[in-house]
């Protein structure tokens, strides 16, 4: 009985020792994961400053909309990096078109618009991006099916795609650019509103609106909007 005990007892602690061995490869993985967005984001940064910022204030949005969605905390987690990484293609992008101060040509628009095929490209080599990769890749669908890059409508958008169309194209309109200054955030809801059956997830849009109105004071600041 005595021997019996010894062994129940070892494997008790073999067990305890196996547990606490997979929670530190958990944090190491997790670890990882939050150093490559961030090294990401750091490269994206290099390339266009502002850019890099934009996409940072994008992940608070983001996840705030998915949890009201009722999105797993896996689905979360793939939504918040793929806000912080839907424009790492950029990096593919020539800097003179990124910051050409007027309206851009066939040709440029359509050198921009392959960023985020770049963007996936770069995600999906990486392990456990999979799923971000193609959020980045349909960000800029449309619900009418007019958008790219594949042209997919309604429920074929992935829903954190579309969480990413909204939000990008909210903070696109209120943020200045070298060609023009930014969009009261009033007159930047009513043009969401507006796009809503064509352009954007009707949901999303309200989810986002009254967020974005509940918090109007934050959002001027983190968009520099007074």
């Amino acid at each position: 009985m005595k021997f019996i005990g010894e062994l129940t007892a070892d494997r008790k602690l073999a067990v305890e020792e196996e547990h606490l061995e997979s929670l530190i490869l958990q944090e190491q993985l997790l670890r990882l994961r939050t150093g490559t967005i961030c090294a990401l984001n750091e490269m994206l940064d290099l390339k266009d400053l502002s850019t890099g910022l934009h996409s940072s204030r994008l992940a608070e949005w983001a996840v705030r909309i998915g949890e009201r969605l009722g999105v797993t905390e896996s689905e979360s987690r793939d939504l918040e990096a793929g806000a912080i990484l839907h424009d790492i293609g950029k990096n593919g992008v020539s800097e003179s078109i990124l910051n050409k101060p007027g309206q851009l040509n066939a040709e440029e628009r359509k050198q921009i618009e392959r960023h985020s095929e770049y963007g996936w490209a770069i995600l999906r080599v990486i392990p456990g991006f999979e799923r971000t990769a193609l959020l980045v890749l349909h960000h800029h669908e449309r619900t009418d099916g007019t958008g790219y890059p594949a042209g997919l409508a309604r429920d074929e958008i992935p829903i954190g795609s579309k969480i990413i169309a909204v939000i990008d194209s909210f903070d696109a309109m209120v943020s200045d650019r070298c060609y023009r200054k930014g969009l009261p955030v009033e007159e930047a809801i009513r043009r969401l509103k507006a796009g809503v059956g064509t352009q954007f997830d009707e949901n999303i849009v309200e989810l986002f609106s009254a967020i974005a109105v509940h918090d109007l004071s934050e959002v001027n600041n983190s968009v520099g909007v007074y």
